[in-house]
């Protein structure tokens, strides 16, 4: 299911529009997605200060066994929808190891970016000849009414790479919520979560030396650029990331390095940043397991087991609705 670019470019626009006109300013993570922003978050995900996807493809690579066992205790066969796919790197560690162990399995990746879905969809089908892959590109928010069609098989849903940080408690809470409402009482979530540790190794992870993160961070002004007609300078904006060990969590920031002033043709608006003025990007959440637990009773699930890679810097745990 695909959203119109129509209501596409109207909801960023909106969004633009109320995130800069606030105080503080801000600018919604959901929207780093576009092909260009998938790219750079490829090219993060090998950095080696970010430490999520080397931890969350230790936990599949090392026990895939546990974790097929855990999701189909009877040999049955199950349908994945993985929320967030990007390139399906890690995914395929278990596709693999499912389908060598005869699992009747089919694969629907969700993504905003076209272009992941087009990459991952000739990367699965070509190492994967027996595999059904049915793409959906989207906001999975909005995709998430198509999860209800009941095939007669227990669905898994994945959320992986600790993309449950991006949202607040209450965020998290209610889009967790809504899973369990179009979930059956059979089916699974597995999720990963970043689990808090030594704040100066969560750090580095948003802030590496090579700069791509800060790539990533301004991309999305090159995007509204683009595609809203603004006239941002990006040599005016750096990038900055701090990690409130209190809060545990993560904060991305983009800094006004002088007063400007920005104009956004398609909203008919110009706005001004001061000196320094911080405009906040993204949020971070890490997580201790009774948090975990917590955030599964909260939403209608309960947990059912945890996987942690040797340094117990990450957690994949499946939870069953309750």
């Amino acid at each position: 299911m695909q959203n119109s670019p129509e209501k596409e470019m109207s909801a960023f626009a909106e969004d633009v529009l109320r995130g800069l006109s606030g105080t503080p300013k801000f600018l919604s993570s959901r929207y780093f997605y576009d092909d260009e922003g998938s790219r750079l978050f490829q090219e993060i995900m090998r950095l080696p200060e970010y430490y999520p996807t080397r931890c969350e493809l230790e936990i599949f690579s090392e026990q895939s066994d546990d974790i097929l066992r855990a999701l189909s205790p009877d040999g049955a066969g199950f349908d994945l929808i993985e929320l967030g796919a990007g390139d399906g790197s890690k995914t395929a560690v278990l596709v693999e190891h499912f389908l060598a162990n005869a699992v009747d399995l089919s694969y629907s990746p969700i993504d905003i970016s076209q272009q992941a879905l087009d990459n991952l969809s000739a990367t699965f089908n070509a190492r994967f000849s027996t595999l059904t892959v049915e793409p959906l590109r989207g906001d999975y928010f909005s995709i998430l009414r198509s999860l209800k069609k009941d095939t007669g098989r227990r669905k898994i849903l994945l959320f992986l790479g600790s993309n449950i940080g991006n949202f607040d408690r209450d965020a998290s809470i209610d889009f967790f919520s809504q899973l369990r409402e179009v979930m059956s009482d059979n089916d699974l979530l597995f999720i990963g979560f970043d689990l808090h540790k030594d704040p100066r190794v969560i750090a580095a992870a948003y802030d590496d030396p090579q700069g791509v993160t800060a790539a990533f961070n301004l991309n999305l002004l090159t995007r509204i650029n683009r595609e809203l007609g603004a006239n941002f300078d990006l040599s005016k904006f750096s990038h900055y990331a701090v990690y409130r060990p209190v809060e545990k969590s993560a904060r991305s920031f983009l800094i006004s390095r002088e007063i400007q002033t920005v104009k956004i043709e398609s909203l008919g608006r110009t706005f001004a940043f001061d000196e320094w003025e911080a405009v906040f990007m993204e949020i971070s959440q890490k997580y201790t397991l009774p948090a975990i637990s917590e955030l599964a009773v909260a939403s209608g699930f309960k947990v059912s087991q945890n996987f942690f890679d040797s340094d117990r810097y990450y957690c994949d745990s499946l939870w069953q609705p309750n």
